[in-house]
């Protein structure tokens, strides 16, 4: 059987797409459109900032919409006009409504950040590391109407490095989401793929992560710290407060050292870390930020900021 090639309509937006992008645009296949959020405003100037998926097409001369609704019959008519025959989705940011899901011959795929069924939903990656997942991986899914519950085409996994952060791992899984995905495509053009239903009794969630989550309990265990923290950096990254202000927190090892001193307060700042005490072993952190400056060893920090032991890390000021 000859090999069929694909007019392609890729819809993505944030950095973990642009791998995905720029494989097909590479590949044996076409891509006809793209299609990514609109310009958000972003820094201090709050101007309008093109995602990093339309910076890419826009490099290949690519058409790009940005529509702010998807479930319009204009919108599905605009896509209807460029006669796709799969449509790819990696992190666009919304479900795709029926009319879309219809209109390619082979329908939609996604490319998403976990193994599914596990971590469903926008931050999957995150989740992953805050779970303490010792496997993540991608998944290549035929798109449903539910979120992230289409059946499973292909998957690939890999095994984080012990001190992984979402920011790090987000680029590796990118990566490798690209090279599933055109391995998936490439069986499709074959004559199609043997798909997996997603088993529902194994089925998480990932919601997307606010500011807040990242306010750190101090009397849960040390590990469950360092899994969030490393989670959620570099966004929205860990935090606790330090003479009522801010201290976003990075970089941390768990200790294997019980404390009898409540949890939270500080059991040593030198220019190895902070050590902290928590409920279950202490926990080293070797960087933070504090509000207004940058992010910063601890060494640099004691610095214009002395400390000394007994003072307490704490969650939200009264």
């Amino acid at each position: 059987m000859a090999q069929e090639r694909f007019r392609i309509i890729f819809m993505g937006t944030p950095d973990f797409a642009v791998p995905s992008l720029n494989a097909l645009i590479h590949g044996p296949d076409r891509v006809v459109a793209v299609v990514s959020q609109p310009d958000r405003p972003k820094g201090r100037s709050r101007r309008p900032m093109p995602p990093p998926v339309k910076i890419l097409a826009g490099e290949h001369d690519l058409p790009v919409l940005q529509p702010e609704k998807i479930k319009t019959p204009e919108f599905a008519a605009a896509l209807a006009s460029y006669e796709p025959d799969l449509i790819v989705v990696a992190a666009y940011g919304r479900i795709l409504p029926p009319p879309l899901l219809n209109l390619p011959k082979h329908g939609c795929i996604n490319v998403h950040g976990s193994l599914l069924p596990r971590h469903r939903g926008a931050a999957p990656i995150q989740w992953a590391l805050i779970k303490g997942d010792a496997e993540v991986g991608v998944a290549i899914m035929q798109m449903d109407e539910g979120m992230d519950t289409g059946d499973i085409l292909l998957t690939a996994a890999l095994h984080p490095d012990p001190d992984e952060t979402a920011g790090s791992l987000l680029p590796k899984l990118a990566e490798l989401g690209s090279q599933v995905l055109m391995d998936t495509i490439d069986l499709l053009g074959q004559g199609g793929l043997a798909t997996i239903k997603q088993d529902e009794t194994l089925a998480t969630v990932a919601p997307m992560l606010k500011k807040e989550d990242g306010c750190i309990d101090w009397h849960r265990p040390a590990l469950h710290i360092h899994r969030m923290i490393r989670g959620l950096d570099p966004w929205p990254t860990a935090y606790s407060y330090l003479d009522g202000r801010k201290l976003q927190l990075f970089a941390p090892t768990v200790i294997g050292e019980e404390s009898s001193q409540e949890p939270g307060t500080i059991l040593r700042a030198d220019r190895e870390g902070l050590l902290v005490a928590t409920a279950h072993n202490c926990l080293l952190i070797r960087e933070v930020k504090p509000e207004g400056r940058g992010r910063m060893s601890i060494a640099s920090f004691l610095n214009g900021h002395p400390l000394t032991t007994g003072c307490r890390l704490a969650g939200l000021p009264a």
